[in-house]
């Protein structure tokens, strides 16, 4: 700190103050040198002098670094950072810095409009975005707490003007379809001109064009009262300002007098619309009296030969007029048509780069990547979708005449079907012949053959009783064939069983040692049947878990078997694949 014998008493308590506090903390201490800026008993004098004190002790850049972080984190968010940019621009406003100066002039001044354009571009995007009527009063509030600082900071530094017109951020908040931040930031250039009336000649071109070119986008684009006299006087402004920026409306916006004379005549401020007017037809006057002239001669003498023309050939001259007024018609139609597809473009690109702009703000600097390669992904879907659209289009004209070929062979073969269908009902029908009846000899011979038939085969009849007994004795024998089949199975499965023993022990043999060799762990695997048992044990539960999970119609006849009992085929197939010790 440096020596505080003359230091404001206020102004050093408050920097000890925020020295010894937390970071958060901070914001909220810096709002008391809005008290301290404030106070009626300071003089100009004491008010430049604490000004001096607080940029000395560091407190402007304080707030400055507040203004450069997140503002939703701040206590009182947003309503917090629109008071820190008001006390920062008056705090810079009458500050005369007599050590490094060029620190001050061309780093931190430039770097306050800078912050500042970057918060009001923060608040106008969520004034746009609020729904609620009470959140988008006070981001509007806010907006214009931020705006009306800029406005006390260039106008306390003339030379932060140019700045300010040519930062990106300012053209971003200008370039925007929302009426009442529309109307506070054409307020704002209004302010700009006002204090500078030159600094349009100081930008760059590329500038000057884009706000002129925004100012005339407005007046065609909107019927609003409020935002055609903002941008009507700011014009008027302009045109008083320099008559080198009136040749360039003459030049560069030739429709200009046409849109303020029909559009923004009788709405209220047809006295600047009449000034406006008046510069633009003078400065076209003055420029092209000569040609005025030549005009002037050219006409009348067409006008001579347009009436003696009509002397001689009335008719012809009258069906010419009217070809004429309907090619201008036409014409004056396509150029309205134009223009109106021009502004749906104009407007389209607007919302687009703003909805990009919003987006790019939301997005987290490390997604910005990945944002913008999902973008270049739908532009190049959009771009394929188009194509193969206008590539089918093509095809179809070209394979038009086939289908017009189609379509007619379609037509003559229906109109044919339809004729021989005509034909085919007019035909008389055959008439009905009814079959011959039997006589009553043929009646009574073919009852004879019948008789004797059923006497050569008479049916075979059968109690009741005697069909039961037919089924249970089947039934029996049914079961008993069943039991000896199991049983059969069973014996089966012993011989696999010892056939897959004999094999291992045989195997086991052949891969034994020989008798010097041996160990006590060699003659465990001849003296124990635990490894086949267990892979037999194994085996078959393996099985039964496959028998259990076929389909119903595999297991039909199994109703006279026991529950453990596994089918043969299902045995043969595992026993097959059964291996028991050995090695390998």
């Amino acid at each position: 700190f440096p020596m505080a014998a003359a230091t404001d008493p206020q102004v050093l308590a408050l920097a000890a103050q925020i020295t010894e506090s937390r970071e958060q903390d901070i914001p909220l201490l810096l709002l008391k040198l809005k008290g301290i800026l404030s106070s009626p008993s300071l003089g100009c004098e004491e008010s430049n002098k604490i000004k001096q004190d607080i940029y000395d002790y560091g407190l402007a850049q304080y707030c400055l670094l507040v203004l450069k972080q997140d503002h939703s984190q701040l206590h009182g968010a947003w309503a917090t950072a629109a008071q820190l940019a008001e006390i920062l621009s008056h705090c810079c406003v009458g500050l005369e810095v007599k050590e490094d100066p060029e620190e001050f002039y061309r780093k931190f001044l430039p770097s306050v409009i800078d912050c500042l354009l970057v918060l009001g571009k923060r608040l106008q995007a969520r004034f746009i975005r609020a729904i609620k009527d009470k959140e988008k009063q006070d981001f509007l509030h806010w907006f214009q707490i931020v705006t009306d600082a800029i406005c006390w900071l260039f106008g306390g530094h003339i030379q932060l003007a140019a700045r300010v017109l040519q930062n990106d951020r300012f053209l971003q908040l200008l370039i925007t379809d929302d009426v009442e931040t529309a109307i506070v930031m054409m307020s704002v250039l209004h302010n700009i001109l006002r204090i500078n009336s030159s600094v349009l000649l100081q930008v760059e071109e590329e500038t000057l064009h884009s706000v002129l070119d925004e100012l005339v986008y407005k007046l065609s684009s909107t019927t609003n009262p409020a935002v055609g006299s903002a941008a009507t006087k700011l014009l008027l402004l302009v045109a008083k300002s320099c008559k080198q920026l009136v040749q360039l409306f003459t030049a560069r916006y030739k429709g200009l007098k046409g849109l303020l004379s029909k559009q923004w005549t009788g709405k209220g401020f047809d006295r600047e619309v009449n000034q406006l007017l008046d510069l633009l037809y003078l400065e076209q006057t003055s420029g092209k009296g000569e040609m005025q002239v030549i005009k002037f001669n050219v006409t009348f003498r067409c006008e001579i030969l347009f009436r003696c023309e009509i002397l001689f050939t009335c008719d012809l001259c009258i069906a010419k007029r009217e070809q004429k007024l309907q090619h201008l018609t036409k014409q004056k139609e396509d150029e309205a048509l134009k223009l109106q597809m021009q502004l749906q473009r104009q407007r389209a690109m607007r919302l687009f780069h703003e909805r990009q702009l919003a987006l790019l703000e939301v997005v987290h600097a490390s997604q910005v990547n990945k944002y913008m390669q999902e973008m270049e992904e739908k532009s190049a879907l959009t771009i394929q979708r188009f194509w193969r659209g206008y590539r089918a289009r093509r095809i179809f004209h070209q394979q038009k005449q086939s289908l017009k070929e189609y379509k007619a062979a379609v037509i003559i073969q229906r109109a044919a079907c339809k004729f021989l269908e005509k034909r085919r009902r007019r035909r008389p029908l055959s008439p009905w012949k009814e079959p011959k009846g039997l006589t009553d000899e043929q009646r009574l011979a073919l009852q004879q053959k019948v008789d004797d038939y059923i006497k050569l085969h008479p049916a075979s009849q059968m109690s009741e009783e005697r069909s039961k007994e037919l089924h249970v004795q089947a039934q029996a024998k049914l079961a008993q064939f069943l039991l000896r089949n199991r049983l059969d199975q069973r014996a089966a499965q012993r011989r696999e069983a010892l056939l897959a023993q004999v094999n291992t022990d045989v195997e086991l043999l052949m891969n034994a040692p020989g008798l010097a060799e041996t160990t006590e762990k060699d003659f465990g695997a001849f003296m124990s049947r635990s490894i086949p048992v267990a892979t037999k044990a194994r085996q078959a539960h393996n099985t039964m878990l496959k028998y259990t999970r076929w389909p119903w119609w595999k297991k039909l006849g199994d109703e006279f078997m026991e529950d453990d009992v596994i089918p043969d085929d299902a045995i043969n197939t595992e026993l097959e694949t059964l291996f028991i010790g050995g090695r390998k």
